[in-house]
């Protein structure tokens, strides 16, 4: 609770306005959570070329949408997919002074292709997409020259689609991408594949898949709320002797999980250097 207060105070605190461009789906979720935070929407411009009747609708709050003529903002939002970036920066850029604050979530994305394209003060940031639901995670990474006023405009735009942490080694986003960026996905996966167990167990599909979407639900919602140590979780259902046990020897076996989630956090960290642009 002590977070949002603080975010809201933090949006409503914001006095300049703010760009963003790219209002889809991570881009969306943002200038929503920004509104209900208790941003101005007249502070805010959103850029998009083809924005969804929600976007439409939010101009009715006055929120400006595609303007005509803009001057250089005190915020620019970048939330375009990262293959159209060099393609949006042209549009992009007359927001964009010499103090202007860039925060960009865009995948892949240098903070040194950010400066050459747009300019500004800029703040790399990597999210996931629970932050469409306001329970995302995102780690960013200040430019040199970034200001702590800055940075904290920066933490409470990010903020309110969820936690956010901050580092100061660019080189770390390829693996904060590995682990949080595709992470959620991970986790899809497991309950695919729980309920595909559950079928060959001999279970129905639909009870099967209804049984593992809520297990994993109701287990992330568990390790939200609980201060214990996942182990500690972990260990809380697992009776000596018992079916979690047997489950557990062959998940935790040398040639289980950990290596292999090992593996792929490794595959995933090695192809974000090699996309980084």
């Amino acid at each position: 609770m002590v977070n949002i207060v603080s975010t809201s105070n933090a949006l409503k605190n914001i006095t300049g306005t703010i760009v963003l461009a790219g209002a889809g789906k991570m881009g969306g979720a943002m200038l929503t959570g920004w509104l209900a935070g208790g941003l101005d929407a007249k502070r805010v411009v959103v850029v998009e070329p083809t924005p969804s009747d929600e976007i439409k609708a939010l101009a009715g709050k006055g929120v400006r949408i595609n303007p005509k003529d803009m001057a250089a903002a005190e915020t620019l939002v970048l939330a375009v997919k990262p293959q159209s970036f060099r393609e949006a920066g042209p549009l992009v850029k007359p927001f964009v002074g010499p103090s202007t604050l860039v925060v960009s979530i865009m995948a892949g994305t240098k903070i040194s292709a950010l400066e050459e394209v747009c300019g500004g003060m800029v703040v790399r940031a990597m999210p996931n997409t629970p932050a469409a639901i306001g329970r995302g995670i995102t780690v960013a990474v200040p430019a040199k020259g970034v200001s702590a006023a800055q940075r904290a405009i920066a933490d409470a735009l990010l903020r309110a689609t969820g936690a956010v942490e901050w580092a100061e080694d660019e080189k770390l986003m390829d693996a904060v991408t590995a682990v949080s960026g595709s992470g959620p996905a991970y986790v899809f996966l497991l309950a695919e594949e729980l309920a595909r167990a559950g079928v060959e167990a001999g279970l129905p599909a639909g009870l099967a898949m209804k049984l593992a979407r809520e297990t994993v639900a109701g287990s992330g919602e568990l390790l939200h709320r609980s201060d214990l140590p996942v182990a500690t979780l972990r260990q809380n259902v697992t009776s000596p002797g018992g079916t979690t046990q047997a489950a557990l020897e062959v998940l935790m076996a040398k040639d289980g999980l950990q290596p292999l989630m090992i593996r792929a956090i490794a595959a995933a960290t090695k192809r974000s250097m090699e996309l980084a642009k």
